[in-house]
């Protein structure tokens, strides 16, 4: 799950990391009482969506009035910004988040991933701050520094400082610097974080270190233990498919194909895909139902993949173990006589209660096309797809 950057900041500055002052706002009046409120002469009026490259995307304005404040909040808000990140589709601006601006004298980078291969944290740092770390490496790999935490003793005061040191900065600097880097580990750790990039980490002309920006990405499995953390979610800045999935349980991604997949199994959802693909076509979407699913949750899975106005056939790729054929055959009947599906559907059932199911199917009166292994699933689905299949 994703943050907002006034979120993160709010994480953040809770663990004792600097940040600018700042509000959030959901309307240009706010946006000016915010800026009031703070006080000094300038402000960055940023828009606030769960993607990074928002400045280079006109995401980020920089006030030096009040009018500019309002301008700059009418702008942005209800506007769908458009970054790199993003995709073409863009994400909806539903708050802006008012900071004041000081003036800074350095840019760095702090970024800290769960790393999955070593199954450690790890660190990483660079000079040139404000710069994206793909472009970092890409450019000049030798400016990236790294640390990997030991898990049984965690992040040490004196990693920290041969970071500090290495970016550059003068003792009184570093002191600041290591307590950001000590605190953000912190944060990083008690919140089952598995992403967090400071970037930029500027230093200002009194050697103080601020968080500028900050993105965090959690652990969904651990959001049942950090409240404060769930609270946060914004389901806006998801595929409304994918919200509405997380709602039932489902996992659920939306891709850009055209053939509907309703499998259990997240491993058999990736070889199913894989199948689609080398048969030719295009999946629509991955969508693990788990390993209980009954016709209600069948049914909301269906309801789901339909309404993807891009779907041109469903392949439903059951292999029962603790799942049960009849159940699955009758969430599809379910869905069928209260969904109106106008596309062709595409059966495959394995395992257990397998002959029950796939009478449940016979008996049900459905035009459907049914399949005894992946490989011929997957054809027919490509064809059914091309209108060179229809069903009996």
């Amino acid at each position: 799950m994703d943050v907002h950057e006034y979120q993160a900041k709010e994480l953040l500055g809770s663990f004792g990391v600097p940040v600018p002052k700042g509000a959030v706002a959901f309307s240009p009046d706010q946006a000016v009482y915010a800026a009031t409120e703070l006080g000094g002469w300038s402000w960055a009026v940023k828009a606030q969506i769960h993607a990074g490259a928002r400045g280079k995307a006109g995401g980020i304005k920089i006030c030096k009035t009040y009018h500019e404040v309002r301008e700059a909040a009418q702008e942005l808000l209800g506007k769908r910004l458009v970054t790199h990140q993003t995709g073409p589709e863009g994400k909806p601006v539903q708050r802006v988040y008012i900071e004041a601006a000081e003036p800074f004298e350095k840019e760095l980078y702090l970024g800290y991933v769960l790393d999955r291969k070593a199954e450690r944290i790890r660190v990483i740092a660079s000079q040139e701050g404000g710069m994206e770390i793909e472009e970092i490496a890409k450019n000049n790999p030798d400016a990236i520094l790294q640390v990997i935490v030991e898990p049984a003793v965690g992040l040490q005061a004196f990693q920290a400082r041969e970071l500090a040191f290495q970016l550059g900065l003068s003792i009184k600097q570093a002191q600041s610097c290591v307590s950001t880097i000590m605190n953000a580990y912190r944060a990083f750790r008690d919140c089952d974080a598995q992403m967090l990039e400071i970037n930029p980490l500027v230093v200002t002309k009194d050697d103080r270190v601020l968080a500028l920006d900050a993105k965090m990405s959690f652990d969904d499995n651990a959001l049942f233990r950090r409240h404060n953390v769930a609270d946060m979610y914004d389901p806006s800045q998801q595929d409304p498919r994918e919200a509405q999935a997380a709602e039932h349980n489902l996992n659920y991604i939306g891709l850009d194909g055209d053939i509907g997949c309703i499998v259990n199994g997240a491993g058999l959802a990736m070889a199913t895909m894989d199948m689609i693909k080398h048969a030719g076509g295009e999946p629509a979407n991955f969508l693990d139902v788990g390993g209980g699913a009954s016709p209600d949750r069948i049914e909301t899975a269906m309801k789901l993949v339909v309404s993807d106005a891009n779907v041109k056939a469903i392949l439903v790729n059951i292999f029962a173990g603790i799942n049960r054929c009849d159940w699955v055959a009758k969430g599809v009947v379910q869905a069928c006589g209260n969904l109106d599906i106008k596309v062709p559907l595409v059966v495959r059932l394995a395992g257990t209660n397998v002959e029950e199911g796939r009478k449940i199917l016979e008996d049900s009166g459905l035009k459907l096309i049914t399949a005894d292994t992946l490989a011929e699933a997957a054809e027919k689905a490509v064809q059914a797809c091309q209108g060179k299949l229809q069903a009996a």
